[in-house]
Parts: structure tokens; C-alpha cells; sequence
């Protein structure tokens, strides 16, 4: 089961380790695709935080006999609470995504004027 959430940890920092560019977008449609995409990252952010969450809420319950146990059933249990975690996020979640998305903005915006001074000078 560990090796399930660092995997899962692993693919949260490698899609939200850089922030998604919007800047320098020529036309609409491409600077729209960004920032679904900033909105697919923060939801995801926002899902593995929720899923990490929910993991201790079903530490303890025990699958019945005779069809449940082992390592299978775990397996299948960390699964169940990654779906959870992506339901709750896509339903609206509980605001982390919006504030992950807000960040991710604003590290946009400090870059383009960042990149815009340099290109001034």
C-alpha cells in the first residue's frame, strides 16, 4: 500500500511542480486550453489532498469473511478513497483547488512581468 501513495504522491509533484504558462498566448483558444489546464492541476492537487484525508477514516475497517482481506482488498481500498477524493474535488470540493488555482495565477502573473522587464531592458 505504500508503494500506491508515493506513486500517487510522485504524479501530483510532477503535474504541479511547474506552473502552467498563459503568457505570451497568441490567440484565445490557446490561452483558454491553459487554463483548463491550470484548473485540471488544481483539481488534482485538490483530489490527492482529499484522498490523503480520507485514507486514516478507513484504516481501521475490516473487509468481512469470507470474501474480504488480504492484500487485494487494500489495494482495492486505496483505490475506492482516489475515487472519493476525485468525486469530492469535481462536486466543488472544499475550496483548495480555488486558492491552489489563485496561487498558480499569480506566479503566472509575477513571471510575465518578470520576463516582460527583462525583455524592457
Amino acid at each position: 500500500m505504500e508503494a500506491i501513495n508515493s506513486n500517487q504522491a510522485m504524479f501530483a509533484y510532477q503535474n504541479s511542480r511547474a506552473a502552467p504558462s498563459v503568457a505570451g498566448v497568441g490567440s484565445m483558444g490557446n490561452q483558454n486550453a491553459s487554463m483548463k489546464h491550470m484548473k485540471k492541476v488544481a483539481e488534482d492537487f485538490e483530489a490527492f489532498f482529499l484522498s490523503q484525508s480520507l485514507q486514516p477514516m478507513f484504516a481501521n475497517i475490516k473487509a468481512e469473511e469470507p470474501f474480504g482481506g488480504g492484500t487485494g482488498d487494500d489495494i482495492w481500498r486505496s483505490l475506492q478513497i482516489d475515487e472519493y477524493g476525485k468525486a469530492i474535488a469535481r462536486s466543488g470540493g472544499i475550496g483548495i483547488a480555488d486558492q491552489v488555482m489563485k496561487q498558480l495565477l499569480q506566479a503566472q502573473e509575477a513571471r510575465t512581468l518578470e520576463e516582460a522587464q527583462q525583455r524592457g531592458m
